[in-house]
């Protein structure tokens, strides 16, 4: 890894007030920042790990959104979706050869995520804490998240 190499490091400003989803989105960000910082011989590897963790990702997601009756749920899906299809993409152009192309979507997934994260899954941590609790998640962060 070199000095200028971007890293992807889990911070409080992720935080949505789901347990559940926060615990999956803080792995989905060490298997993102393993994308970008793991050697190019252990990539395959570490693609295949946020391949799995993606499938389940978005199915546990898509299952409360399905389940729930989640007014957005459709665009909500259909986001995922084309995450996943980028990945295959990717597996498959490593398998060709193309180890850079692995880096560059894990570069696009770290600045994808926290947008994704605000608006879509924000949402849907709302109406998944209302319906179980009658109100809105509260979430307490520290300082340094906010910037």
């Amino acid at each position: 890894m070199t000095e200028m190499q971007a890293r992807f490091d889990w911070t409080d400003r992720y935080l949505l007030g789901y347990a559940a989803m926060d615990d999956t989105h803080r792995e989905f960000v060490t298997l993102v920042d393993a994308l970008l910082t793991t050697p190019d011989d252990g990539l395959a590897h570490a693609l295949d790990a946020f391949a799995a963790h993606a499938v389940a990702h978005f199915e546990q997601e898509d299952g409360w959104m399905r389940t729930t009756d989640f007014p957005a749920g459709d665009c909500h899906i259909d986001e995922h979706a084309k995450v996943l299809a980028s990945v295959r993409d990717v597996q498959q152009a490593l398998a060709d050869g193309n180890s850079g192309i692995v880096r560059e979507l894990a570069q696009a997934l770290m600045d994808w995520f926290p947008g994704h994260a605000d608006y879509m899954d924000s949402a849907l941590a709302q109406w998944m804490v209302k319906r179980s609790h009658g109100g809105a998640p509260l979430v307490f962060r520290r300082d340094s998240a906010k910037a």
